[in-house]
């Protein structure tokens, strides 16, 4: 029973920036990885960034020079700060968490997806 709340996306300018955000909301007991992914029409649904428990952060390398992802440990919240963005960044963005439930369970969940549209 863990929900995953995303905001954050829009339209903006090529070089603008957006940064989108990740509520983990329900019985959580740890959380062990949190990413990012995107999915353009008729395309997989490839990670862009990710944060494990340690803090640890990964990136696609389209996104590792722009990028930052973050996380706020008491608010159970992921950040994804995108700088310079790109026509080519223009995708629905979908929030991954993954971890323990109280019950002792695991969970993986998704978010419901932010359109994010970079274009003049």
């Amino acid at each position: 029973q863990v929900q995953l709340v995303e905001s954050g996306g829009g339209l903006v300018q090529p070089g603008g920036s957006l940064r989108l955000s990740c509520a983990a909301s329900g019985s959580i007991f740890s959380i062990n990885v949190m990413g990012w992914y995107r999915q353009t029409l008729g395309k997989q649904r490839d990670l862009v960034a990710s944060i494990v428990s340690g803090g640890s952060a990964n990136y696609a390398d389209s996104a590792k020079a722009r990028f930052t992802i973050s996380r706020d440990i008491a608010k159970n919240t992921v950040y994804l700060q995108m700088n310079t963005l790109k026509p080519e960044d223009t995708a629905v963005y979908y929030c991954n968490v993954a971890g323990l439930r109280q019950s002792g369970t695991s969970f993986d969940s998704w978010g419901q997806g932010t359109q994010v549209i970079v274009s003049s």
